[in-house]
């Protein structure tokens, strides 16, 4: 999974995404689900508890968003059909719709986690550049951005220690205090990015798409069979489903 070709492997995603979003069959979106999972923790090199750990989230919001499709449904069209959900007995329709949005939502994480979790950032920026054509000033303005989130939190904690040693004020709120580091972190920021654009410059960097890499991105074989997998395994979910009901 991790030497699948990133952009192939976003597009992938990102259709996958868009197939599922038609669907509402909640049998067939489980088996995708079971699917997606099977794939991640097998091929992926995730660990299972970390894995979990990412899901909670999304666990919840998929919960949430069945409640709320449960209590706010639209009248059915055929409310004396009903089913039995849990302790309740509610229109088939209703149930089927809020389980078939909540299980899509789960799937979103599944697909999204399986692409996160196995693609290096650096890689997807530098296959975006190469597969796709993506500007090299924008892809590496992003990749510099990504790169100053760690930094900044280490700037912020550098600041609120010198505040404290030259004794400011620590009874102040939040946001006095948060307002006071503010034009000292955008200062550093900048100066930052001005030492990034310069060293890049130094070094050639001029924003031309025809250029040379060092840690070149081809598109194999084996990417397109990931595309097929993935793709060609919802179709066999809801052939699946269809053969159970």
């Amino acid at each position: 999974m991790h030497n699948i070709n990133p952009s192939i492997k976003a597009g992938t995603v990102m259709l996958a995404a868009i197939i599922i979003a038609f669907m509402f069959d909640p049998i067939a979106l489980l088996i995708y689900i079971g699917w997606t999972v099977a794939v991640t923790l097998l091929f992926g090199k995730v660990q299972i508890k970390k894995y979990l750990l990412y899901l909670i989230p999304f666990t919840l919001f998929a919960l949430g968003m069945l409640i709320t499709t449960l209590v706010f449904a639209k009248t059915p069209e055929n409310p004396a059909v009903t089913q039995q959900f849990l302790f309740w007995e509610l229109p088939q329709e209703s149930v089927q719709d809020a389980l078939a949005l909540a299980i899509r939502v789960f799937s979103y994480a599944t697909l999204s986690l399986l692409f996160i979790l196995t693609t290096d950032k650096v890689a997807f920026i530098l296959s975006l550049i190469q597969q796709c054509r993506v500007s090299p000033k924008l892809a590496y303005g992003i990749l510099a951005g990504y790169r100053f989130l760690p930094l900044l939190k280490e700037e912020l904690d550098t600041i609120r220690s010198a505040h404290l040693i030259r004794g400011a004020r620590t009874n102040a709120s939040r946001l006095t205090r948060y307002k006071q580091y503010t034009i000292p972190l955008l200062a550093s920021a900048i100066r930052k990015a001005e030492r990034t654009a310069i060293a890049m410059e130094s070094k050639g960097f001029t924003g031309e798409r025809d250029r040379t890499f060092y840690r070149s991105y081809y598109i194999r074989w084996t990417d397109w069979a990931f595309a097929a997998m993935m793709l060609g395994a919802i179709i066999l979910c809801t052939v699946i489903s269809k053969s159970f009901q």
